[in-house]
């Protein structure tokens, strides 16, 4: 009789009888397993490092990258694609970001979408995907087929694929040139991968994005000289970010030269150029 096979997400919780906790245990006990999700990370930096590599080359050459998963792991991906834009200025298509479902599934469960293998070829081809692009499928469990079936067919096509999962073998690491599993074992809630499997996801993308953006020259420092000046706060942040960098201007003079110009960096390439 063949066993059915065990997943480390899926396996049962540390903890048991939830219900007859205090508030204080709760929150205490879901803080232990969290502290585990950065040991998790850490121990596939290495894996991260090729995958970041990768999709730089990819994006100097004039590629995209682009995530596809499902539930928590598709939000998580369109949330990181979706913060490039204002947070260093770069194109809404350079990072995109995809959920089995479509749009509406961001907010509302779309009820079997992340069952078709097929499905996000099909919804990568309406961006015009191709060989240049890089592709990194995201589930927690490593065997979603919506995504499974989305890297099969990029590598297929002669895309360059990534994959986070928290699974060890997961099915996804197959058809991925840059597998990153990450093991943070069972979850407080069993089976509720939100939880420290999310959370891993995001810090993995958040590496991910992040260390892409700096080595595409989008950072000077430590500072988002890029980002779009989209309210009063970012305003006043990059009028500081300028008056650090030319100590000469006050905040008045820094912030006309910052709205004449619109970003950071160019208005502190305007000023050493004049």
């Amino acid at each position: 009789m063949t066993r059915p096979t065990i997943y480390t997400t899926e396996s049962s919780s540390l903890y048991d009888n939830l219900e007859e906790m205090s508030t204080g245990e709760l929150l205490k006990s879901i803080n232990q397993e969290d502290r585990k999700v950065a040991k998790a990370v850490d121990k596939v930096i290495p894996q991260i490092e090729h995958l970041v590599d990768a999709a730089v080359k990819s994006l100097q050459n004039g590629g995209r990258l682009f995530y596809i998963g499902a539930g928590t792991s598709g939000r998580l991906g369109i949330l990181d694609a979706s913060e490039i834009p204002p947070t260093y200025g770069a194109s809404p298509n350079l990072v995109v970001g995809l959920i089995a479902g479509g749009d509406s599934a961001i907010r509302t469960a779309v009820e079997g979408a992340e069952d078709d293998p097929d499905q996000a070829w099909k919804d990568l081809e309406k961006h015009q995907i191709n060989s240049k692009d890089i592709l990194i499928g995201i589930a927690a469990s490593g065997r979603t087929p919506y995504v499974l079936g989305g890297l099969k067919a990029a590598l297929e096509n002669g895309l360059v694929t990534g994959s986070i999962s928290c699974n060890k073998n997961a099915a996804i690491s197959q058809p991925a040139h840059f597998p990153i599993e990450v093991e943070v074992g069972p979850e407080f809630v069993t089976g509720s991968t939100r939880m420290k499997a999310g959370t891993a996801q995001k810090l993995v993308l958040n590496m991910i994005s992040t260390s892409l953006m700096i080595k595409l020259g989008k950072v000077k420092g430590n500072k988002m000289v890029n980002m779009q000046l989209s309210n009063n706060k970012l305003v006043d942040r990059g009028t500081k970010m300028v008056m650090e960098e030319i100590p000469s201007l006050d905040y008045s003079a820094a912030n006309s030269l910052l709205n004449k110009h619109g970003s950071v960096k160019k208005a502190i390439e305007a000023y050493q150029n004049q």
